[in-house]
């Protein structure tokens, strides 16, 4: 709104088909306005949201002022198997220590004879072991079914099989897990926040490990139990529909007199550790933003396991938890983006130094003229964007362009030598009162390329010099992130050691190191009920200020834990 009223044009959100309807709701209650394809240029938008992932040319041709809600290639931990398969390799590395919070899995039909040999092994033990059984790539619990002898393992596609927990923390009887709100600002540096509100989800039946093919007993997804006998029945103490909100379970925690602090982090641990094993897989994507849901268990000890991480996690307004809990999860998201001034300005102002490095290619821009963005349907920019984007030639309506000379020659012989793969380009445009603006697309190359010059001429009479705004990007921000935007509470990094670890392309091994340590401090100094706090004159150190996830009035991770010195 403040845009709109010092005459700026307001931010613009691009909806793809699918998106929750929350999303347009929040997002024109802050005063933002739809994307229209009939009206608005192809690039006249801010924010652009799709429950699906994002072609390759999208993240290619993404402009400064943009922001896409998914990083790309989050398959690594969002696709069953592909995350079964990365926590084994990282267990393998680090030890099983770090990564005990999966449950045993084996993905079928190409580890067959390893689940077999497994399970002839648990049943040698005469112990009764569980199994649950999920489609690879399926979502809301469909396909998803248990067995305890494997007559009963039938399957016509990719599916994963999963040691089931038989034993979760139960209230009142009703199985649940807790749908845990993750947003990844950035894999490099790698900067996770999450979400203090989040979601437990109820089973609609009491629990009996007897019973395998009761589902509204077993599983837990809302997508089921909506449809359950006992969904509109008022059940002991979890009361009307299958959903709390964190903040009510906080409460039931702390009534137990567990070591709630303790569980926190063990939550924080599970989430930093899995995103570490995607981490130097996915490229550098500076404008994008990726919301995961984490489902959670906890077993009877108050050890909590990592069932799957959600890809889009669902948004839908099914009852008031949901309400409570995703408009003010929307809204943080978006203050979590750090929309500035210039965002509002896809039409005008100054960009300083834009730099891509997803895919091999680096766009740099240094001072575009307003002249090029300032009308909102000017084709001069649509021309311009092909120029960044597409590398067209150089043509601009209802102006001349004019080139030197004394370039033409070169400029006919270098592009002759200069393919695809390996050139450089340098565009100088000039305007009256306007600084030199100059784009160039540099493609890394042990050859050194002439580069080509064109020289247009001056499109505008300003009569004033524009201010000139910083764009801050977050590839050249090297400050610390903030510790709180909302409800999110920056969970990664948490101090020194893990940041330069960031930054320095995830120095995974010292950043284990330092979850292990971090953790074995608060296992210390919390016993039962005595809680030992520090003094708060020491409770800042190396410029952080890291809080601890999961109360609902966060303290410093040092003020729960004794800091000594390394």
């Amino acid at each position: 709104m403040a845009a709109r009223e010092q005459g700026f044009a307001p931010l613009v959100f691009r909806l793809h088909g699918g998106a929750p309807q929350v999303i347009r709701e929040v997002l024109l209650e802050r005063g933002w306005e739809e994307y229209d394809e009939q009206k608005q240029e192809e690039g006249d938008w801010n924010l652009y949201w799709r429950t699906s992932a994002f072609r390759n040319s999208d993240y290619e041709n993404i402009l400064p002022w943009q922001r896409l809600n998914h990083h790309p290639k989050m398959i690594h931990i969002t696709r069953k198997d592909c995350l079964t398969r990365h926590l084994r390799r990282m267990k393998s590395a680090h030890g099983a220590a770090a990564y005990d919070f999966s449950p045993a899995a084996f993905t079928l039909p190409n580890e067959y004879t390893k689940f077999l040999a497994a399970y002839v092994r648990n049943r040698t033990t005469g112990k009764p072991r569980y199994w649950i059984c999920k489609p690879v790539d399926l979502s809301r619990g469909r396909g998803i079914f248990l067995f305890d002898t494997i007559k009963d393992l039938t399957y016509d596609s990719p599916v994963i099989i999963q040691r089931y927990i038989s034993n979760p923390l139960l209230i009142s009887g009703y199985k649940f897990d807790l749908r845990i709100y993750v947003c990844v600002k950035s894999f490099s540096p790698l900067i996770i926040y999450m979400h203090q509100e989040g979601l437990v989800r109820f089973a609609t039946e009491k629990y009996n490990i007897v019973s395998l093919d009761n589902v509204y007993a077993h599983l837990t997804n809302t997508s089921i139990n909506k449809f359950g006998l006992c969904y509109t029945t008022d059940k002991e103490r979890v009361g009307r529909g299958c959903k709390w909100t964190m903040n009510k379970f906080r409460s039931f925690l702390h009534n137990q007199g567990v070591n709630e602090l303790l569980l926190w982090r063990k939550i924080s641990n599970i989430v930093m550790l899995t995103l570490l094993t995607a981490a130097p897989s996915v490229p550098s994507s500076p404008n994008c933003l990726e919301l995961l849901g984490f489902d959670i268990l906890i077993d009877t000890s108050f050890k909590p396991w990592l069932l799957e991480v959600n890809y889009s996690p669902a948004l839908s307004l099914d009852c008031p938890a949901d309400v409570t809990v995703k408009k003010g999860l929307i809204n943080d998201i978006i203050d979590l983006m750090n929309y500035r001034m210039i965002d509002g300005f896809r039409q005008k102002g100054y960009l300083r130094r834009y730099r891509r490095s997803c895919t091999g290619r680096h766009y740099i821009l240094t001072k575009i003229p307003p002249a090029f963005l300032l009308a909102k349907t000017s084709s001069a920019q649509r021309r311009w964007r092909k120029v960044c984007v597409k590398r067209k030639n150089i043509t601009f309506p209802s102006i001349k362009t004019t080139i030197s000379t004394r370039h033409k020659q070169t400029h006919h012989e270098q592009m002759s030598d200069v393919s695809h793969d390996d050139e450089e380009l340098n565009v100088e445009v000039e305007s009256d009162d306007c600084e030199l603006t100059t784009l160039r697309r540099v493609r890394q190359s042990s050859r050194n390329v002439p580069s080509t010059v064109c020289k247009l001429p001056s499109l505008y009479v300003q009569n004033h010099k524009s201010p000139t705004v910083r764009y801050n990007r977050p590839s050249q921000d090297r400050s610390i992130p903030p510790s709180r935007v909302g409800d999110f509470i920056l969970t990664f990094p948490f101090n020194e050691v893990t940041w330069k670890a960031s930054r320095d392309d995830v120095g995974v091994k010292s950043v284990v190191h330092e979850i292990q340590k971090l953790t074995s401090r608060l296992a210390s100094s919390f016993s039962g009920k005595e809680r030992t706090y520090m003094d708060k004159r020491v409770a800042v150190r190396d410029g952080f200020e890291a809080l601890l996830w999961g109360p609902k009035n966060p303290p410093l991770l040092s003020e729960c834990c004794a800091l000594k010195s390394q």
